[in-house]
């Protein structure tokens, strides 16, 4: 079991890299404001599952196998990029298609699966799961596995708290957008504007080096 000290530090450390800019954060917030509050709790619990699925990875040495194969960056980078150009391409269609009439919010399940594809397919966050988890871990507290589970359920578990107070903040902007003329074009092209920049991050990011 984790001990209290170490879960104290652990919570922490990861409301810091919460509070610090990034893709989720990004994510979310731009979900929030094209879709609502909906949208934003949506993006929240997408990133959470995925989360846990890092987890799971980390703790069955998944990820160690992935990182020990090093085109595998690469791969996930550029399989990423293109699915966030992808949803670029699709907000500015839909929100060419639905000019001059209220744009209507995305499926709930189609921003989860979005949300989740998404942290899924960053390389990025598959070494963070690889390389944070395990510094809270103390193998004479018992199995390691489960202290990585255990750490990676409440990080999914906080930061489905964060990012649904921030979806619902940006939530609320976005209504106010929505109720405004021409609100679903700046909506659609803020949205797309996010996930191409998110798609060029991939594409730029440094391929760790082999120690």
């Amino acid at each position: 079991m984790i001990g209290l000290a170490t879960l104290s530090l652990f919570l922490l450390a990861v409301l810091a890299l919460f509070l610090s800019p990034g893709p989720n954060m990004a994510f979310v917030l731009s979900h929030g404001v094209a879709h609502g509050p909906r949208g934003g709790f949506a993006a929240a619990i997408g990133i959470s599952a995925a989360d846990l699925v890092h987890t799971l990875f980390a703790a069955t040495g998944v990820t160690a196998l992935v990182a020990a194969w090093p085109p595998s960056f690469d791969v996930l980078r550029y399989a990423g990029a293109l699915y966030l150009v992808w949803l670029a391409v699709q907000a500015l269609r839909s929100g060419g298609l639905r000019m001059g009439a209220q744009a209507q919010p995305a499926g709930f399940g189609r921003i989860v699966r979005m949300a989740l594809l998404n942290n899924l397919v960053n390389p990025k966050a598959l070494l963070f799961f690889m390389l944070f988890l395990p510094q809270f871990v103390d193998p004479s507290r018992g199995s390691v596995p489960l202290q990585l589970v255990q750490l990676g359920v409440v990080l999914s578990m906080a930061a489905l708290a964060f990012n649904t107070l921030l979806g619902a903040c940006s939530g609320q902007i976005g209504r106010w957008l929505h109720s405004h003329p021409g609100a679903a074009r700046f909506q659609s092209g803020l949205l797309a504007a996010v996930m191409l920049g998110l798609a060029v991050r991939l594409l730029f990011l440094d391929r760790p080096s082999p120690r």
